[in-house]
């Protein structure tokens, strides 16, 4: 039974980039996986991803290339104001400018980074290394 089907896709990318495979499905497809492969695509790390119609919710095909060591979802998905992002950044990072923070603000799903250079805040999501 799935209650995190976000938690549920970065587990099974993490699993399939462990066990050193180039490929993993991911099932089910919503907006807001696609949004988060988009931002792991755009640091590079995922090679590529695509949507594909099976019928019922649809499911993505991410093409993996190496470059991942830990990813994951943090919960609850506490609310962060811009000037509290790098304190996050500390806690779910390993290093400083090393890794991403994934959250949701008004502007669409967006790095730490891009959400620092727009001065907004949201909420937290995910963290990928």
């Amino acid at each position: 039974m799935q209650h995190d089907p976000l938690n549920d896709a970065l587990i099974s990318i993490k699993n399939a980039e462990l066990s050193g495979k180039r490929e993993c499905i991911i099932r089910p497809a919503s907006k807001l996986i696609g949004r988060v492969l988009n931002i792991m695509r755009e640091y590079r790390y995922i090679e590529e991803f695509e949507f594909v119609d099976d019928g019922r919710a649809g499911k993505f095909v991410v093409k993996l290339n190496g470059n991942l060591n830990n990813c994951g979802v943090i919960k609850p998905r506490f609310s962060v104001k811009k000037e509290e992002i790098e304190r996050f950044e500390r806690r779910y990072l390993p290093a400083k400018n090393f890794g991403v923070l994934i959250m949701s603000t008004t502007k669409g799903v967006v790095s730490n980074s891009k959400a620092k250079k727009i001065g907004i805040g949201g909420r937290v999501l995910a963290y990928v290394y």
